[in-house]
């Protein structure tokens, strides 16, 4: 059982050409992790700060990077697009989140886990969690018939969440060096502000 979180992506902006970014289909996902390229890094953060694009109210950073990520580093809600992605290797059953799921709310599994024991993560697909005795089910969508279901022990469950936490951690690590790299002087904003946008705790 593996569960990643994944960032939907959108169709490659071929006028960027403030840092190198990949090539993505829409509505692809890309994986979240420590092990990205500089390029996929690139791409992920021009997702993460085009979903939260907000133009200055001056133009003095009209152009450059402190323009486009005006609306990351000083908006106060963030989201990031995606979610978590469960996939069951014994079944190849994959469990997706929908349209209108975001990263920032990946902390709504707890409830699942520890909560309610009820979770819904998007439409087309409407993904749905529901904690079932010690098990969670997982449907890949709740309007399809015989929809594919995994089945994940709740100790399981919480084993997985806590590793995919670490691999959001991981990425903003990794984030955080390439943009010293590119834009030293944003960099800790940058940081900061990923960590808001991934529901993530400030690292101590």
């Amino acid at each position: 059982m593996e569960m990643q979180p994944v960032l939907e992506m959108d169709a490659p902006d071929e006028d960027f050409a403030l840092w190198p970014t990949g090539s993505f289909e829409p509505y692809g996902f890309l994986v979240l992790d420590g092990r990205l390229t500089p390029r996929d890094v690139g791409s992920a953060l021009w997702r993460i700060a085009g979903a939260n694009e907000d133009a200055p109210e001056d133009d003095s950073e009209d152009g450059g990077p402190e323009a486009f990520l005006h609306g990351l580093l000083t908006a106060e809600y963030l989201v990031a697009p995606g979610g978590f992605r469960v996939t069951d290797g014994a079944t190849g059953a994959v469990f997706a989140p929908g349209c209108c799921n975001g990263l920032e709310e990946w902390r709504e599994w707890l409830d699942v886990t520890d909560g309610s024991g009820e979770g819904w993560f998007g439409h087309d697909p409407y993904a749905a969690a529901q904690r079932v005795g010690g098990t969670v089910r997982l449907t890949a969508d709740t309007e399809v018939a015989h929809s594919p279901v995994i089945e994940v022990p709740v100790a399981e469950l919480r084993r997985l969440l806590a590793g995919a936490e670490q691999d959001l951690r991981d990425f903003v690590r990794l984030t955080g060096g390439w943009a010293a790299r590119r834009f030293p002087e944003h960099a800790p904003a940058v940081t900061a502000a990923l960590t808001r946008a991934l529901a993530l705790e400030p690292s101590p």
